[in-house]
Parts: C-alpha cells; structure tokens; sequence
C-alpha cells in the first residue's frame, strides 16, 4: 500500500529561489512535496546518520552512485550547508523528515530541533526531480507534475552493493512517456548524473521485482496512458531501507518527495559542485 504524501491544500505555488522555498517551509508555509516547485534547482535527498556510521554509509554511497550521488556532506554537528545554498538550516528547511529508530516504526516530523545531537552527519543526495524540469523546458509531459501528484516509487528486486552496516535493495521512481518522449527523458536525463542520470529499467515492471505499476510502495498512484512507456530511475529513497537495518540508535532522512532544494542549477551541478571541492581542497 502506498504512502500518502500528497501535498496539503494551498501548496501549489512555485518558488523562483531554492532560499525562498527553504525560508516558506522554516516559517511553516510551505509542507508539500517539492516536485515541480523550484524549477532548475538542484534537489537533494537527505541521509542523517551519527558520526559512526558515516564512513560506512559514504562507502555505501561510493558503491552505489545511481541511487546515492553525493552532492554535500556536513561536518558532525553542522547544520548549515553553505557550498549548497545561503542560510541552511537543515533542521528546519525540509518540508518533512522521517525519523528512524530501532524497533520502531519511522516518524513522520516536521523539524529536527528536538533530536538534534552534535554527532549527527549530514549526507545530500542528488534527487530526479532535478532532471524534470528539463523536461519540461523540451515541453514533455511529466505526468505526476500535471496531475499535481507525488512521483511514484517502488522497491525493486534488485540489490545494492552493501558496505558495512548498510545493505538493501533498490528503490526506483516512474514516469510514463510516449515512445518518443521516451527517448528524450532517457537522453536529457542521462545529463545530470546528480540526478541519477539515465534510467536503471524501461518497460516490464516485473523484470524488477515490481508486482503492481498502480501501487507503488512510496508516493501516489501513477498517471499513465494508453501505449505509454513506464521508465524508471534509481532513487534517492533507496538509502532509507538501507538505513532501516544499520543499527543507528537515531538516523533521519527526508519523507519521500519532500527534498532539499539548494541554491544551484540542475544544468551546471556538476561542474559547480566539482569546482567547490576543488577549491575547499587547496
């Protein structure tokens, strides 16, 4: 059964900056999913882990770079991200964190301020949503965006390369085109490796484990169209079932669908990105 993360009444408005959709979701104006909601901005999954598992948890992601690119790590303790975008709070500029703790079901929250602790690790994961706007710009359909949907996600058969305390399986993501559109996501996707880059499978959901498009295990029920093609990306939600059984007293992610957004465009993430770290290492 899939979890309901639609967007709240009156979220549909679209932010021209990444600090002004963190400062509307800090000050409790904005709560909903961010698909579609800053377009060109970089999104980003979030892992938050103690400081002793980071070092498995960056192997894992190393091993793993279609669901996990890494777009900024935080030092223990820091909840400012400035390489990512002005005045970062990661402990409120997320529209919805998940909470997980051992033996428990996860937490939906709305901020990090009470569990905040100075060993806490922060990890940024690149985020598909930041590809879609490209789409839109070549004037394809993304069909969850038109319907004003969360993007569907599933868990598929196939499994990760664990490191450490982290193992577990796939997580992907849908969108349904034409044949010819198809090929254009597949092409202007494959651009933005940040963003996951190219599809891991089109076509035959089965192939991957998946029993039932219409019922996904994250997001809402897809829009599809007769002769419709479902393609389907690595997701940034697969570090969470990896995370569920790592043993963390406390680990945090987002709620699926509910990103950071940064300050940098999609289109020039890499090149900014490798040239920051350059820099921070001379």
């Amino acid at each position: 059964m899939a979890q309901d993360i639609h967007s709240p009444s009156g979220q549909e408005k679209v932010f021209d900056t990444g600090l002004a959709l963190r400062q509307a979701v800090r000050e409790g104006r904005f709560s909903g999913d961010t698909a579609g909601k800053a377009p060109g901005l970089l999104q980003g999954n979030l892992a938050i882990l103690p400081k002793a598992l980071a070092h498995d948890f960056l192997l894992f992601c190393q091993r793993n770079p279609k669901p996990c690119p890494i777009i900024g790590i935080g030092e223990a303790g820091e909840v400012a991200l400035p390489d990512l975008g002005q005045d970062i709070d990661i402990r409120t500029d997320v529209p919805a964190y998940r909470i997980f703790r051992p033996g428990q079901a996860p937490e939906r929250v709305d901020d990090l301020n009470s569990v905040w602790r100075d060993d806490l690790v922060t990890f940024v994961l690149g985020c598909s949503f930041s590809f879609e706007e490209a789409l839109v710009a070549a004037e394809i359909p993304v069909p969850h965006i038109e319907a004003g949907r969360n993007v569907p996600m599933y868990v598929t058969s196939i499994e990760t390369r664990p490191a450490g305390a982290f193992s577990g399986p796939l997580v992907v993501s849908m969108r349904s085109f034409s044949p010819a559109d198809a090929i254009q996501a597949i092409l202007l996707s494959s651009r933005q490796p940040l963003a996951h880059g190219a599809p891991v499978h089109i076509g035959d959901p089965a192939q991957i484990g998946i029993r039932d498009i219409m019922s996904p295990d994250f997001g809402d029920q897809p829009v599809m169209k007769d002769g419709d093609i479902p393609v389907f990306w690595a997701c940034g939600v697969t570090p969470q079932m990896a995370i569920r059984n790592c043993g963390a007293d406390l680990a945090i992610t987002h709620d699926p669908g509910h990103m950071l957004v940064t300050d940098i465009p999609a289109e020039t993430a890499e090149s900014r990105l490798w040239g920051i770290a350059q820099n921070n290492n001379n």
